[in-house]
């Protein structure tokens, strides 16, 4: 019988290790409870395959996970350059986790660019492995290195793993019929068999994918599976791998279900569908590409088989003017943008609130103003959603707080659309389009009925005895006017921009009835049924910190950390941001301080000042980013403790 002996050590980030040595030579296996890893390179390079084939792999083995893709503003940044450089970070671990982490654990650079843009957020213990084959004088100088970091003692501070990927690459592959420059391509397979190896990932998985990717193109197909397989045969064999590690799947972390990896736009995209069909309504959507929203055009085109129309337009405007006509000919329609399209939209969204049309608008927001930077996050479309109209235009304002959250998100807008006849504003963001975390798949009675009656006949009686349709004739409960299908026998009515008549829906100039008209659409938003607001607060606590969107992972996890400390701190997260939930201003009234994270200047915290004349304290950042964990904790340990 052979036997084991079991010590204990701790991570540079805190997680323990418990770790089996094997006599005989076998290599030594630790246990971890999470890790942090970060694939870096060029664009070109695959890192955002790799990362993604890394993150299906670990959730298919059962691990809580969330990521982070980063992607170049530049479709084809300079080769070699901080610029150019592609990451996706990946958090897995064997409990609940909430953010993609602070600080990686283990870095793959795939060049001198990779391993500079991120060697700043490595904690000093991490390890690194490189690709030598890149680490040439030009390519060290195009970035700045006067020396090498991997000969210079810089690293010693970390545990650099020197690999030549490129060369084991092509000589794993030397038997195809390959040119050098098409084996080196599959150097990032190598890099993902390595990986797979030294956290004990599943290899199944991506070896079908590689089947599937490539089944027009046997020899690539072959090469890549041939690299893949090679990457992981040389952890095993190396000396210069001598541990590999183990997380355990999260068994106590989910629910009893069925799961699914799945990102923010792979959510929304099904939430959208999902409404669709539990509405009994063919779904439509008008839309234009944009980064980084276009995933959800992409996606609702492969799904025809549930009635889902979409329609990719010259422009922005177009885009929204066909959701529109969808929505008046009784789809339920959908346009999809991000902030620079939501711009060229506002028009016709106040179009949408004057017809009291049932309208989905999504905005994934990214940083700006104007272009910006379209492939890194914002929360700065806040007060554009709720403002950025014309007259008095109010719109219901909703945003999903995790990648999963956004398929509720999306039903949620549904609802609000369809009860109350009115184009809804859906805020996620780019770090939650882009990333990904487990979801589990509900079952279809957890759905809503969000089934709507058209108008069928009259519904109003003139003083004569005479049944007419009034278009503008609402339902006392919700001020919804009736949903009329163009062609409907007896239900014509006129539509337009131009101010309705109450009730008739006749073109009307009058001073009064305008008036009454902008007082009632901003009632029928005011009085939308949303749920009270929840706060988490065990301690009684008197700091509250307020977040809405995706800034539910990093506020939370900084509470958790905060707790752990001995801090008292309470919790609340909005979803509904107009109308806000009717219990708002006394949760916001039991507390000393409120404090607002937000990736923006202060949008959310301006509202609440205004609404509430409560003075709620911003934290905020806008470099592009994600909060982080850690930064977030140390800001409100401050609120706390003033």
């Amino acid at each position: 019988m052979t036997s084991q002996v079991s010590s204990q050590a701790e991570q540079a980030d805190g997680s323990v290790v418990g770790e089996q040595r094997k006599p005989g030579g076998t290599k030594d296996v630790r246990r971890l409870d999470r890790v942090i890893i970060r694939f870096a390179g060029d664009s070109g390079d695959g890192m955002q395959l790799t990362g993604d084939r890394f993150t299906s792999e670990t959730a298919s083995f059962g691990n809580d996970l969330s990521t982070l893709p980063n992607f170049p503003a530049e479709i084809r940044a300079p080769a070699g350059t901080l610029p150019g450089v592609s990451s996706f970070q990946l958090h897995f671990a064997d409990h609940d986790i909430l953010t993609p982490g602070d600080a990686p654990n283990v870095l793959v650079a795939m060049n001198p660019a990779a391993l500079k843009a991120n060697i700043g957020d490595l904690p000093r213990g991490a390890e690194i492995i490189v690709n030598t084959d890149e680490f040439t004088k030009r390519a060290l100088q195009k970035v700045g290195y006067d020396a090498s970091p991997l000969e210079d003692g810089s690293l010693d501070g970390y545990g650099l793993h020197p690999v030549p990927l490129t060369t084991l690459t092509v000589e794993a592959l030397k038997e195809f019929d390959l040119s050098r420059k098409e084996a080196e391509r599959s150097k990032n397979m190598f890099a993902l068999g390595l990986l797979s190896w030294m956290y004990h990932r599943p290899t199944e998985g991506t070896e079908k994918f590689l089947r599937s990717k490539f089944a027009k193109k046997p020899e690539i197909m072959a090469a890549n599976i041939a690299a893949f397989r090679a990457g992981w045969n040389f952890g095993e064999t190396t000396e210069d791998f001598a541990v590999s590690y183990e997380v355990a799947p999260a068994a106590k972390a989910f629910p009893v279900g069925t799961y699914r990896n799945i990102s923010g736009n792979l959510a929304l995209s099904y939430g959208l569908i999902s409404a669709s069909r539990q509405a009994d309504l063919p779904l439509f959507l008008g839309s234009y590409p944009i980064t980084p929203a276009s995933d959800i055009l992409h996606e609702l085109s492969k799904h025809k088989n549930f009635g889902v129309r979409t329609f990719q337009a010259e422009d922005e405007i177009a885009g929204i003017g066909a959701a529109l006509g969808a929505a008046f000919g009784g789809s339920l329609a959908v346009t999809t943008t991000s902030g620079p399209g939501i711009a060229l939209k506002s028009e016709t969204i106040g179009l949408a609130v004057s017809l009291e049309l049932p309208l989905l608008v999504v905005d994934i927001q990214r940083g700006g103003p104007s272009t910006g930077l379209p492939t890194k996050t914002e929360q700065a479309d806040l007060l554009q959603a709720m403002y950025g109209r014309n007259g008095e235009a109010p719109v219901p304002v909703i945003a999903p707080r995790t990648p999963a959250d956004c398929f509720d998100a999306a039903l949620e807008a549904a609802r609000i659309a369809l009860t109350y006849r009115t184009p809804v504003m859906l805020l996620s963001d780019g770090y939650l389009a882009n990333g990904s975390e487990p979801w589990r798949i509900p079952e279809l009675d957890e759905l809503p009925d969000l089934r709507v009656r058209f108008a069928s006949g009259p519904n109003h009686t003139l003083a004569d005895g005479t049944e007419v349709f009034w278009p503008y004739k609402r339902d006392p409960r919700t001020l919804a006017r009736p949903w009329a299908v163009p062609g409907t026998p007896g239900l014509e009515h006129r539509i337009g921009g131009i101010e309705k008549q109450d009730g008739t829906g006749n073109i009307s100039y009058d001073p009064a009835n305008h008036d009454f008209m902008v007082r009632t659409r901003q009632a029928k938003i005011d009085g939308i049924e949303v749920p009270d607001i929840e706060v988490d607060d065990p301690h009684g606590a008197r700091t509250l910190v307020l977040g809405w969107g995706s800034t539910y992972g990093p506020i939370t996890a900084a509470v958790r950390r905060l707790r752990g400390a001995g801090d008292a701190i309470a919790q609340a997260h909005l979803r509904h941001l107009n109308p806000f939930p009717r219990n708002l201003g006394a949760v916001l009234a039991r507390y000393d301080k409120v404090v607002v994270p937000e990736m923006n200047l202060g949008q959310l915290a301006t509202l609440i000042r205004a609404k509430y004349l409560v003075d709620a304290h911003s934290y905020t950042q806008v470099n592009g980013m994600p909060f982080k964990a850690e930064q977030l904790a140390t800001a409100l340990k401050e609120a706390i403790d003033d």
